[in-house]
């Protein structure tokens, strides 16, 4: 049974009655991501969801984890780029005060200055991290020049330059403009009565009457294909190929899914079969969509060894030469429906799961899509559309090319890409 509300705070509220579990989780979804920032605050949103668990003036951090801890509770929080989300699952004995921690946290965080100073020093070290491991980075880069000269383009994480220059009163200022019952979904999922959760969160918000500023916006208008090679100290060559994608306002979303799981979304899928476990060239081969509200990215992934880049290059190419020319075929597409639906009905078992679903469908779509309908969806995908879809999104002279790897392998690999792509 699903309740939402829109209440008078602004704020969307929608909760799941599940009284077969004994738990709860609670997400609260604030719409403030990486795209929304100015250039001088690049990282900010992500500083913010740090600080929440830095203290308030009715606890401190350690208060916080231990509170958590002492219920049995699990709480955390991530930041995208567009939108963050401050997250907790307890039993349903203790959802009062998960509540009262969580949005004591994401009101009355204090930003206290020693705490400000410190936590500039952890995300310094977490870039540090990001920057030595060339498999995650290798996203980043393809991103950043995907949307080159718009805020899509810009690291979550900010960079070393705007952390170190974050002055305490400009992120407080933006923390405070957006963190605004106008500006969130929050979501329950579990053994809890409907009406009861709305008067409790209506308690929390109703304190906080400031109206959420109004946050920087631009769409996504252009692309330039592109190639772009980052010499990093590395036993491996990370690859990302890739193209623009749709947003997931696209209804075509559901035939992009089963494309990505048939091609490269899964250890069955053509791209891993072929390329790891017939001809081992590749450690690490998958291919993702991204969607956000405006636009989309549709990315393969590789990791293989310096030796392998020309075969690899050969063997992807006639891969993806076959998937168009010849395209899926029915029963491909019967068995990646069902290991889609399959996926999505057992990770309705999990609390998290539907809290999460709950969230991200006011969030995108402003309404809870029911779950037969979504079934519908996606029994409604047939080869051709899959085909057709391919068609559209696989277009070769669009694709672009972002490699890390050490210096003495980047022209090789970008000789073969331009050999077989362009």
């Amino acid at each position: 049974m699903i309740d939402y509300w829109k209440l008078d705070s602004g704020a969307r509220l929608v909760v799941e009655e599940i009284p077969y579990v004994r738990s709860v989780a609670v997400g609260i979804y604030i719409r403030v991501g990486s795209r929304h920032e100015a250039e001088p605050l690049s990282g900010a949103s992500h500083f913010i969801e740090h600080m929440l668990f830095k203290g308030t003036d009715k606890r401190s951090a350690r208060e916080i984890a231990e509170s958590f801890e002492g219920i049995g509770g699990q709480i955390n929080a991530f930041t995208s780029k567009e939108h963050t989300c401050v997250y907790a699952r307890t039993l349903d004995e203790h959802l009062d005060t998960a509540l009262d921690i969580i949005f004591d946290m994401v009101f009355n965080s204090r930003f206290a200055a020693k705490d400000f100073e410190t936590e500039k020093g952890v995300i310094a070290e977490e870039i540090n991290m990001y920057e030595d491991t060339p498999d995650d980075l290798i996203h980043d880069v393809f991103s950043q020049q995907l949307w080159q000269g718009h805020n899509m383009g810009r690291p979550i994480l900010g960079t070393m330059e705007s952390v170190s220059g974050f002055e305490r009163n400009a992120v407080y200022a933006y923390y405070r403009s957006a963190y605004q019952p106008s500006n969130m979904i929050i979501a329950v999922a579990g053994n809890v009565d409907a009406g009861r959760v709305r008067d409790k969160v209506e308690g929390y918000l109703n304190r906080e009457s400031r109206k959420a500023a109004e946050l920087p916006y631009s769409k996504v208008t252009s692309y330039t294909p592109f190639i772009e090679l980052v010499a990093k100290d590395t036993e491996q060559v990370q690859l990302c190929l890739g193209v623009p994608g749709i947003s997931y306002l696209d209804k075509r979303r559901y035939t992009q899914n089963i494309m990505n799981s048939i091609l490269g979304g899964g250890v069955s899928s053509r791209l891993f079969q072929a390329i790891r476990e017939e001809l081992g060239l590749a450690y690490s081969v998958y291919s993702y969509p991204s969607n956000y509200s405006d636009t989309g990215a549709y990315v393969i992934h590789i990791g293989t060894g310096p030796g392998k880049i020309p075969q690899f290059f050969e063997v992807l190419k006639g891969e993806l030469d076959v998937f168009l020319k010849q395209g899926v075929s029915r029963e491909e597409v019967l068995r990646t429906r069902q290991l889609i639906k399959s996926s999505m009905l057992m990770g309705m078992e999990s609390v998290m799961n539907r809290m999460n679903r709950l969230g991200k469908s006011i969030l995108m779509y402003d309404e809870v899509i029911p779950v037969d309908q979504v079934l519908e969806q996606i029994n409604a995908v047939s080869a051709e559309r899959v085909n057709g879809f391919a068609d559209e999104v696989l277009d070769f002279p669009r694709f672009s090319l972002a490699a890390i790897g050490s210096a003495g392998v980047l022209p090789a690999v970008e000789q073969e890409y331009k050999k077989w792509w362009k």
